[in-house]
């Protein structure tokens, strides 16, 4: 993709060497950066390493002593335009290949939003801030949903959005009818990124919960944070339960339709509103077909 930047008369690259004298701040970090190489210093391949590997050859910036005309400055592309910069070495990398059609590119959400070069403050990804105050900015509503009672740890440090989700774009789901929104990172490349940590429920299981399969956890889940235990719905397990198990329809794999509650569990009795103290492998379970203990 072309940029609207055009390169000077003198497309001589000088080295990040000569960078030095006028940008102390930079160059003063910058050997931490992962930008930065040796052989950037030796002025091999320049156009690929070091300041000019970004900025475009420095020849007609070094000789008219400064100046953003002949110089690629990128607070003066758009947003386009930076996404094709950054992407001249990054578009090899797979979990990239969707970036297009990120929902972060296509509103204008791009690499210089979230990552600062020079004047990193996280310790990987060169983030401009930390990664949970880094999404909050725009996401403010799961903020919120982090302090609830029943959350995922993530502003206590035990994990991070990427953990779950990938702010590049991601492939097409395999759960949930397909459809993938919130552009998560699927576990062992094709799962529910829940299953990464949550591999006790993963299977393959003899007997599948279908909602799981085909659904997902958030058929049942909230994945930040809900005001009812073990992040649920609903706060009445029976409740949630009932949302499909009310014997409608002719589908799934036997096209027997969906269980409903026998006869027999009287559901104004507290016994039968606690589902899961019966059907403890509501996940899918290899011994029984209503996974029963």
């Amino acid at each position: 993709m072309a940029t609207g930047y055009a390169a000077p008369a003198n497309t001589q690259y000088v080295g990040s060497l000569a960078c030095k004298a006028c940008h102390p701040e930079v160059w003063s970090t910058f050997f931490r950066n992962a930008h930065f190489k040796s052989v950037a210093m030796k002025k091999e391949d320049p156009a690929h390493t070091g300041c000019e590997g970004c900025h475009g050859p420095g020849g007609a910036h070094v000789a008219s002593y400064g100046g953003r005309k002949n110089i690629r400055v990128f607070s003066q592309l758009t947003p386009a335009e930076t996404t094709a910069v950054c992407l001249e070495c990054h578009a090899k990398d797979l979990p990239r290949a969707n970036i297009y059609a990120s929902e972060h590119t296509q509103a204008d959400v791009v690499c210089t939003s979230c990552h600062s070069i020079h004047h990193s403050s996280g310790p990987r990804f060169l983030l401009a801030k930390q990664q949970a105050e880094l999404c909050y900015q725009c996401h403010e509503g799961v903020r919120s949903q982090f302090a609830m009672p029943a959350r995922h740890r993530v502003d206590e440090g035990a994990m991070t959005c990427s953990d779950c989700h990938n702010p590049h774009g991601s492939f097409a789901a395999t759960w949930g009818m397909g459809t993938n929104q919130t552009m998560q990172q699927a576990a062992f490349d094709v799962e529910q990124p829940c299953l990464r940590c949550h591999t006790d429920k993963r299977g393959p299981l003899v007997f599948e919960h279908a909602s799981v399969r085909v659904e997902g956890c958030t058929a049942c889940h909230f994945a930040h944070g809900s005001t009812n235990t073990k992040l649920l719905r609903r706060p009445v397990v029976f409740t949630l339960c009932l949302e499909c198990h009310n014997g409608a329809g002719t589908f799934g794999r036997e096209t027997a339709s969906v269980y409903s509650t026998p006869f027999s569990h009287n559901l104004l009795d507290p016994r039968y509103q606690r589902c899961t103290l019966c059907h403890v492998r509501i996940h899918g379970s290899n011994s029984d077909p209503m996974f029963l203990r």
